[in-house]
C-alpha cells in the first residue's frame, strides 16, 4: 500500500526525532511555571498600578 508509506515514514522519523529530545525533569518543569507565574503576577501588579495611576490623572485633567 503505497498511500500509507509517507505518514508511516513520518511518523518513524518524528518517533526518532522525539528520542534525541532533552526532557526537562519534573523539578525544572514546577521550578519554571512557578516563575512564569510570578512574574506573570509582577507584571499584572505593575500594568494595574499605572493604569489606575493614568485613569485618576485624566480624570482629574477632564473634570474642570
Amino acid at each position: 500500500m503505497k498511500i500509507f508509506s509517507k505518514p508511516v515514514t513520518f511518523l518513524k522519523q518524528v518517533k526518532q526525532e522525539l528520542a534525541k529530545v532533552s526532557w526537562s525533569t519534573r523539578q525544572e518543569l514546577i521550578g519554571s511555571t512557578v516563575v512564569v507565574i510570578m512574574i506573570t503576577a509582577i507584571l499584572a501588579a505593575y500594568i494595574g498600578a499605572i493604569d489606575v495611576v493614568l485613569s485618576k490623572v485624566l480624570s482629574l485633567m477632564f473634570s474642570y
